[in-house]
């Protein structure tokens, strides 16, 4: 039997689109607690496309299973993760020159 990954899926119409702040904490919508990841996005699509005249409703997924054991990597085996990348440093074009062999900024 697989291990439970517990996911929350709770949503409600929001103070303004630009945070995650409950209009009403009373009215939020606590759709369930699902034993996966993709049983949790199930639910969670069907509550959102539920309420997608509404702007301000939003449906989240949280990942209960990292809040209850956060030292446990759930996600990939340790072998399998990428270390994260610094960007290269971009390499610099080369000056063009003015044609002809002159230098840039001696034209006459």
């Amino acid at each position: 039997m697989a291990k439970q990954l517990l996911h929350l899926v709770l949503g409600g119409e929001l103070s303004s689109l630009d945070n995650v702040e409950f209009r009403d904490l009373s009215k939020v919508d606590v759709v369930g607690v699902f034993p996966n990841y993709a049983k949790a996005r199930e639910a969670w699509k069907a509550a959102a496309q539920a309420t997608v005249d509404n702007a301000h409703m939003r449906y989240f997924v949280v990942h209960l299973h990292r809040l209850l054991d956060p030292n446990d990597d759930h996600s990939a085996p340790k072998a399998a993760k990428a270390a994260p990348r610094k960007a290269a440093p971009r390499a610099k074009a080369p000056a063009k020159s003015g044609g002809k062999g002159k230098k840039p900024g001696n034209r006459r």
